[in-house]
């Protein structure tokens, strides 16, 4: 059984991050980037169904610019077997990257694509679902628990009221939560040898996915400072600031 691991290069989420002066976008100039923390815990998972006998080999894909090799070769040192790179200049959003996906599932035909729920950059949440939906699978969003069989999957997920447990039939798409897994520590070894491993690159345009931008941003700005808090005597002016000052009551 063959699996397919999206993976997106991020600003690391331990980087307090910039708008530009200009207010065009987030600035990423001499900025550490990494996984997407959610991708990582995918690749993870993918290794260990690996590891338990029921999947034989690990895909790690990219879509974006070229220094996302850096991230794939991460993905590889986690224990993916070879990893694709889409590779574009253009800026990808989420039913770009949902298409260029879909054409890599097509040529290497998996039986199971694993991965984050969401980017920690801009928060879609939207990837894993549009990709669902282009290739008509099943789905199961916000996975704590992946179990894989034969010619099925049972996927415990995430829900406001407490968890759900879904069976679906493969192939399927499965998008990762936090509790999932704990991703391991990648040793100076595994990242050696990820340098041996194959990573292919390829280009929108030989895959025919138009990866032009259907939305535009007008302005990036950074959320207004905190005012200071209040003190208040007693309810009675609690209550008075909430409803003539705050106006949420």
């Amino acid at each position: 059984m063959k699996v397919l691991v999206p993976v997106k290069r991020v600003v690391d989420y331990n980087v307090k991050v910039r708008v530009k002066s200009d207010q065009s976008d987030v600035d990423i100039a001499n900025v550490k980037m990494s996984m997407n923390p959610f991708d990582e815990i995918a690749v993870e998972e993918a290794v260990r169904l690996r590891e338990q006998g029921v999947v034989s080999e690990v895909i790690a894909v990219s879509c974006g610019v070229t220094a996302c090799q850096e991230t794939l070769r991460t993905a590889m040192a986690i224990g993916a077997d070879r990893a694709i790179l889409v590779e574009t200049d253009a800026e990808l959003q989420p039913l770009a990257v949902s298409k260029l996906l879909k054409a890599v599932v097509d040529k290497e035909q998996p039986q199971l694509v694993i991965l984050g729920k969401q980017a920690i950059d801009d928060d879609a949440n939207q990837t894993g679902q549009m990709l669902a939906a282009l290739l008509d699978w099943p789905q199961a969003t916000f996975a704590s628990k992946v179990e894989l069989a034969a010619d099925s999957v049972q996927v415990t997920r995430e829900v406001d009221g407490g968890l759900e447990t879904l069976k679906l039939n493969l192939p399927a798409v499965i998008t990762t939560d936090l509790r999932l897994n704990e991703p391991r520590y990648v040793t100076l070894p595994n990242i050696m040898k990820a340098k041996k491993k194959p990573l292919e690159t390829i280009k929108p345009e030989e895959v025919g996915v138009d990866v032009s931008p259907r939305l535009k941003t007008l302005q990036v700005s950074e959320p207004p400072a905190r005012s200071a808090g209040v003190i208040v005597a007693d309810v009675a002016a609690l209550v008075e600031k909430l409803k003539n000052e705050a106006k949420v009551i």
